[in-house]
């Protein structure tokens, strides 16, 4: 049976398509009864009005962003051959850049697989199929995952992408054996990877950069972690000689994990952890006097979408007003956004104006973002999303 093919509507502008842009929104595409027709997930041909081919793509008629391009060349199949190519690209940068197995192996349209992300961990692949043609053709995903050397193959069916492409919930265990978190040596540290139970596939690796830059402060130092989840900056601080680390997050489970893997460091003596709401536990210390010599504010996204933006800044005003009376005189402050709606701009200008309410001064020392793993598409700011910005207060 021939590609379905599918079109622009008439005076759209091609442009952006024709240099990188990877989709095209519903609104733009000729959506007659034979387009809505498609099953989701099917990889089609766009042409323009003219009928010019622009590339191959996957198609979802429910779905806002309608058109995902994979395949500029209208003439090479999309298929087993296509994704294992794709795939290795992938696993040969992600070689170059680390010398052991663990990272993300693919971020979605930056890595040229729309929707798709895969987290490495040793024999171990997490994916989550967030896109529909992932999940129609989720059999060849696996084939060329094991292929390149996973055993073990988890889905992870969590989160509201999935839920915009129409997608179910249901996580499974595609193949191999997962007998409960595993270790992940990061940065001189031994995290523990919750992958069956855990946040996302389990373990933040886009974090590491900026865990390198934190922990280049530590030593000798007092380090907070707030919305610390299984440790991240926490236990990189312990690995770079930091006196004490504690860990702040609502979640009681993670927070075991943090001190499994301080445990596994042999760093006990110097780990704690208080469970909680981050915005309460940072009160109650302030009112008691605490302060540390390095904090760190990584909450989760106050502002996934553009809807939630300005309670989202308010949001990380608050978190940076409440961490930075918490700062010793002359330490270090280091806040984080994981929310693609605020720029690094709005972000940051937040950031300091919490800084300011909470009556200190500050010097902006370093801004960080996503590791090479999480590589950005140049036409999609959204696979840029993660900022820290690091400041030593007066």
């Amino acid at each position: 049976m021939s590609q379905p093919t599918i079109r622009l509507r008439p005076k759209m502008n091609t442009q952006a398509l024709r240099f990188g842009a990877p989709w095209a929104f519903a609104d733009t595409l000729v959506m007659d009864r034979r387009t809505r027709g498609i099953p989701a997930g099917t990889i089609v041909r766009l042409e323009d009005a003219d009928r010019r081919v622009l590339g191959q793509g996957a198609f979802n008629a429910a779905s806002k962003i309608a058109f995902r391009m994979m395949e500029r060349d209208a003439d090479r199949p999309v298929d087993a051959d296509w994704m294992m190519a794709r795939l290795q690209t992938a696993l040969e940068l992600r070689e170059t850049l680390f010398d052991a197995p663990y990272y993300r192996l693919v971020h979605a349209e930056a890595d040229g697989l729309p929707g798709l992300i895969i987290d490495r961990f040793d024999e171990v692949a997490v994916l989550q199929p967030n896109a529909a043609w992932a999940e129609v053709h989720l059999d060849l995903l696996v084939q060329a995952l094991t292929a390149l050397g996973m055993a073990t193959i988890y889905k992870n069916a969590s989160g509201r992408a999935r839920k915009l492409d129409g997608l179910n919930d249901i996580s499974e265990l595609i193949c191999g054996t997962l007998d409960g978190p595993v270790d992940v040596p990061m940065n001189g540290a031994i995290y523990r990877a919750d992958i069956l139970g855990g946040q996302k596939t389990g373990l933040f690796y886009d974090q590491r950069p900026n865990h390198v830059f934190a922990a280049g402060l530590a030593e000798g130092r007092r380090v907070l972690d707030v919305f610390s989840h299984v440790g991240g900056f926490a236990l990189a601080a312990l690995a770079a000689g930091a006196t004490s680390a504690l860990a702040v997050d609502a979640s009681a489970p993670a927070l075991v994990l943090a001190a499994e893997g301080a445990a596994r460091m042999g760093c006990t003596d110097r780990f704690s952890t208080r469970q909680g709401d981050a915005f309460d536990v940072m009160t109650a210390m302030g009112e008691a006097g605490e302060i540390f010599d390095l904090v760190i504010s990584d909450p989760p996204a106050f502002a996934p979408a553009k809807p939630a933006l300005e309670a989202g800044l308010r949001a990380y005003e608050r978190a940076a007003r409440q961490s930075a009376r918490l700062v010793a005189p002359g330490g270090y402050l280091v806040l984080c956004s994981c929310s693609h709606a605020a720029s690094l701009s709005a972000f940051r200008e937040a950031s300091l104006r919490g800084i300011g309410k909470g009556g200190r001064r500050a010097q902006i020392i370093h801004t960080g973002s996503a590791g090479p793993d999480h590589p950005t598409h140049p036409y999609l700011a959204e696979t840029g999303y993660l900022k820290a910005i690091f400041l030593r207060l007066d």
